[in-house]
């Protein structure tokens, strides 16, 4: 969560630097809030399935990595998007 507050923060600075209009802010604020509405979901879960479950087991293991996986593809495809913003106005 530390690191996608101090991205957040770096993208923020970023878009007020560039000049974002109204729709990029409205896309990149969609974004940041989206990760951080995943990254506690993620942590939810993987605290849901602690106090389930003592034992490591295998379907356990999988929820969990299952959630972190949703958190690394909704941070990718942020990335993606942030990339197809911003570049275009640094170069």
């Amino acid at each position: 969560m530390q690191v996608h507050l101090f991205s957040a923060v770096i993208v923020a600075i970023a878009g007020i630097w560039t000049g974002l209009d109204q729709m990029e802010w409205m896309l990149v604020i969609i974004l940041i809030g989206g990760m951080f509405a995943l990254e506690l979901i993620n942590s939810a879960l993987e605290r849901t399935v602690d106090l389930v479950t003592e034992e490591r087991h295998p379907l356990a293991k999988q929820a969990k990595d299952m959630a972190a996986g949703a958190v690394l593809v909704f941070a990718v495809t942020s990335a993606i998007i942030g990339l197809l913003i911003f570049l275009p106005k640094w170069f």
